[in-house]
């Protein structure tokens, strides 16, 4: 169900993360093919507003405007709106991942939602697309299992309850008045990634990075073109608001294939790449979730801690709810993905 109409004002949250420079990045180029006919990039950071600037057009710089806010307080989101066209719409990626603090993800991931859903109805947002997680959900009970259109919340962690928390939070909002829908995103990769991504990198062509078992366990991932494209087929729905869709790439893969094809990504990029030689037991994985959870419920978080605690289990999901609805079909398939982000990097003069 989507329609036609008149151009359209948008509003991105977190314009200056991985996903939001991908989005103005794709709208810089399809503006006016999307139906949009300016956009408001909010920021955390003064100093993003230049960095961001620079990935849009000298040629569009009158319709794009970038602002910095903090989402957290409610003041400072309504002072950068101040004065935005009404009936836009608006697309959430702000959030955080891994922070030292635990609470800080429920300040950003859940207080944050809360306001931008009060800024939102407050002036009157045409549709809201919320981007969440796989979090919320927790992992596969087996690497057979699939989460499925309709699965129940079993959040993983502090980061998946603030996820789920931010998701009711969109759901009182729906049964408030608000058109707002849910896009549901797995582990992506491509340009734009943050350092995380890079050590990533560095470790499979180390042949360090860390494989539980033979790496049977299946992932779920989205190229972050593919996942882009899912949000703006959620944006353009115009369907029953509080629709909730998974957008992934067309297949889960296993651990062991997302391994070798980076691999070949690399060497095919002309890095020379080890074979992969860090095997560990599955047990190593459980103990790291168990140290996980006694962190944080010391208000702390350890990104490495937290990352080794997730890597013997499955996380896959279905997207056959956004190929029914929006028609989203994923066009770049992992090895494409992962030269592009390969080649991204070595633009941007990064070192693998």
């Amino acid at each position: 169900m989507f329609e036609s109409s008149a151009p359209t004002p948008l509003v991105i949250t977190g314009a200056a993360g991985w996903l939001g420079r991908s989005l103005v990045d794709h709208y810089s180029k399809h503006l006016d093919g999307a139906g949009i006919s300016r956009v408001l990039c909010l920021v955390h950071e003064r100093d993003d507003i230049t960095s961001l600037s620079s990935l849009i057009p000298s040629a569009l710089r009158d319709r794009f405007e970038v602002r910095a806010a903090d989402i957290v307080r409610l003041s400072d989101l309504e002072a950068a709106c101040s004065g935005w066209e009404s009936g836009f719409d608006l697309i959430h990626t702000a959030g955080i991942i891994h922070a030292s603090r635990v609470q800080q993800m429920f300040d950003t991931n859940v207080t944050g939602t809360k306001n931008v859903l009060t800024v939102a109805q407050s002036l009157g947002a045409r549709r809201v697309v919320h981007v969440s997680s796989n979090s919320p959900f927790g992992t596969n009970p087996d690497p057979h299992d699939i989460f499925g259109e309709h699965e129940p919340f079993n959040p993983y962690l502090g980061y998946g309850r603030s996820k789920m928390e931010a998701e009711f939070l969109v759901e009182a909002a729906v049964a408030n008045g608000l058109h707002a829908v849910i896009v549901r995103p797995p582990w992506f990769y491509g340009p734009h990634q943050p350092a995380r991504q890079t050590t990533f990198f560095s470790m499979v062509k180390a042949g360090r990075f860390p494989v539980f078992g033979n790496g049977d366990q299946r992932r779920s991932m989205v190229f972050v073109e593919n996942l882009v494209d899912g949000i703006e087929r959620a944006r353009q729905w115009n369907g029953p608001a509080g629709r909730a869709w998974w957008i992934a790439d067309a297949q889960p893969y296993t651990v062991r294939d997302i391994v070798e094809t980076v691999g070949s990504a690399l060497r095919d990029e002309g890095f020379w790449v080890k074979e992969p030689s860090l095997t560990l037991p599955s047990f190593v994985g459980t103990v790291a979730e168990y140290a996980d959870r006694l962190i944080q419920r010391t208000d702390r978080y350890l990104q490495a801690v937290h990352v080794l605690g997730e890597m013997n289990k499955s996380i896959a999901c279905d997207i056959s709810a956004a190929k029914r609805d929006l028609q989203y079909e994923p066009k770049v398939s992992l090895y494409e993905g992962m030269r592009r982000s390969i080649a991204w990097c070595l633009s941007q003069g990064i070192d693998l």
